[in-house]
């Protein structure tokens, strides 16, 4: 008998071009560059563009010259979601023909309310007309999955079966959906990104089922903080780090991702720093807690 090959490790690092790249976006990019180079894979980009309203003009232009800056090179081409568009509906037709999906009109008032995530208040409306979100129903979702990093991770029941949005109200599609689906296109084999997605994890496992696919392997490092709960983002006007010292920076995320260059090479530049990452990087190294303040590296 042969033996099993497994797959070509491909990875990817998909920022929202809703603002400059920052410190915590920062550390997604190396950490998911790293990872995928210390197995001679292939590290992707992608652009999250989705949420149309959000996006800034100039900012995925920004993020890759920034990468490019701190020499966090791509392979292939930069995948924009906002260009698949024809894609995604063709999936969610797909999920409506199986009869997956049902069409809702709960506003936004209505699902704030709600102690615990949608209820299936419009599940069995067979709703037509009107201004509708398409919904998933949802399936029999898993409350715990597998992080590389940290071991069993146990969701909250009530996020795992909740029935949620695939396409908005105001036409646009939903995170959930593009994700899983451009995850599947482009061959993911392991998802690097932030502990903040980590409850998001098995309802996306289960939508790779249904559409007939293994999921990939999920690795969620922890994110960096001002103050514990409040993340570094462009929402919260997160510094950008386009012009930020390029070696002293990049030494920064190493350290707050547990592997700090050795004294040698104090002042080194971005591609001698990153080849003795990708030699040096081992899972076990990184933090394994959600959160850590970002002035301890800076």
């Amino acid at each position: 008998m042969m033996p099993v090959v497994p797959p070509a490790y491909r990875g990817r690092f998909a920022p929202s071009p809703s603002g400059p790249l920052h410190f915590g976006s920062l550390i997604a990019a190396v950490g998911s560059y790293l990872q995928a180079k210390s197995q001679q894979g292939q590290w992707l980009v992608r652009m999250e563009d989705i949420d149309s309203p959000r996006m800034q003009a100039g900012a995925a232009d920004g993020i890759l010259r920034t990468l490019e800056r701190y020499q966090l090179l791509w392979d292939g081409d930069v995948w924009v979601q906002s260009h698949r568009l024809e894609r995604y509906q063709q999936v969610l037709d797909l999920l409506k023909q199986q009869q997956l999906t049902y069409a809702c009109n709960c506003n936004r008032s209505r699902i704030q309310s709600l102690p615990h995530g949608y209820d299936g208040f419009c599940r069995d409306k067979q709703l037509t007309e009107g201004s509708l979100a398409w919904r998933l129903k949802a399936p029999a979702t898993a409350t715990v999955f597998t992080d590389q990093l940290v071991g069993a991770v146990h969701i909250p029941v009530a996020l795992a079966a909740e029935d949620y949005i695939l396409k908005r109200r105001d036409g646009l599609f939903a995170y959930q959906l593009v994700v899983v689906v451009d995850d599947l296109d482009q061959g993911i084999t392991e998802v690097v990104r932030g502990a903040d997605l980590i409850d998001l994890t098995t309802r996306q496992q289960a939508l790779f089922q249904l559409l007939g696919a293994a999921p990939p392997d999920y690795l969620h490092l922890p994110l960096a903080v001002t103050e514990p709960g409040f993340k570094l983002s462009k929402q919260n006007h997160a510094p950008a780090v386009e012009f930020w010292p390029v070696s002293e920076t990049l030494t920064a995320v190493l350290r707050f991702l547990g592997h700090p260059p050795p004294p040698e090479l104090t002042g080194a530049n971005a591609k001698e720093l990153l080849a003795w990452a990708s030699t040096e990087w081992q899972i076990r190294q990184i933090p394994t807690q959600n959160e850590q303040k970002a002035a301890d590296f800076l």
